[in-house]
């Protein structure tokens, strides 16, 4: 387990955010657009407090509590959206017309942050390469991330091969899981259902060509987990010492999946990132999953 979430935000989304911000204050912006789920919006939101640049977030309706609080107290001035994730997508990017839009899955920048996971764990691992990765995936941006990383230390002879990516969609709303086992050559209409998961209910992911064939030319592939998959994940993690929101116990939650279809072998590398501190969802973690008494 890779513990992702140990940044100052909470999230593995502060290592494409810091490099993205400090690129738009190396080019003399003063005004941003962002949308997100949450984690990305509050990285954002925080880089941009620091490098004293004025930040609109575009948030869902439904984001939790606690990333909107973590949001505000940023000083982002922000923007709750009814309706879908895509429906907060397009508000930003219209927004985006009068300024910056500092979004982390369409400015390539950020990108050249999240590649830096790959280059750590290749140090952390003694100049080692895993032989699996397993990634919770919405938009891709740490996937694309890792594989980028991996691409670069290969393309310079650090390096032999990449791990093998196995992405992981929530049941609920997989779309590349979908694009990737059934053979599609488009994006597919999917009727998404609200998950726990919220960071990867991305039902219209702007880069999936790019994700589909990272995943395939590293030889891995695409997993969905249930609703109920992620709450036992998360629940086991929870015994660990782990406080995660349930995006995190997405990936987890596949392993097990994974080492049982014979994919993965117990005498393998594998990394599992943990994404997403659960002090952001508390609120949600306490509602769907805690009963009444407290207890699990």
């Amino acid at each position: 387990l890779k513990l992702e979430y140990l940044f100052p935000t909470g999230s593995f989304k502060d290592r494409g955010a810091s490099l993205l911000i400090s690129k738009v204050g190396e080019l003399g912006i003063k005004e941003v657009v962002e949308d997100s789920s949450g984690n990305a919006a509050a990285a954002i939101a925080a880089y941009c407090a620091a490098s004293r640049i004025t930040c609109h977030i575009y948030v869902p309706e439904a984001t939790s509590f606690g990333k909107l609080t973590q949001i505000r107290m940023y000083g982002a001035r922000l923007v709750k959206v009814p309706g879908s994730r895509e429906d907060t997508a397009r508000a930003a990017f219209e927004a985006a017309e009068q300024t910056y839009y500092a979004s982390h899955y369409w400015n390539p920048f950020f990108f050249q942050g999240t590649k830096t996971f790959a280059f750590e764990i290749w140090e952390q691992l003694g100049w080692e390469v895993p032989h699996n990765l397993i990634i919770p995936v919405g938009h891709g941006t740490l996937l694309l991330g890792a594989y980028l990383g991996f691409q670069e230390l290969e393309a310079s002879g650090m390096i032999k091969k990449i791990p093998r990516i196995f992405a992981v969609q929530s049941e609920n709303c997989c779309p590349l899981f979908r694009i990737f086992h059934e053979g599609l050559t488009y994006l597919p209409q999917i009727a998404k259902k609200e998950s726990l998961a919220e960071g990867i209910g991305i039902a219209r992911p702007l880069r999936w060509k790019q994700i589909i064939e990272a995943v395939k030319s590293s030889g891995g592939t695409f997993l969905k987990v249930s609703e109920e998959e992620i709450v036992s994940s998360l629940r086991e993690l929870s015994q660990q010492g782990f406080f995660l929101e349930p995006t995190s116990a997405a990936a987890p939650a596949a392993l097990g999946k994974l080492i049982n279809r014979g994919l993965i072998h117990s005498s393998e590398v594998t990394v599992v990132p943990l994404t997403g501190t659960g002090l952001k969802v508390a609120d949600k973690i306490a509602s769907n999953i805690l009963d009444p008494s407290g207890k699990y």
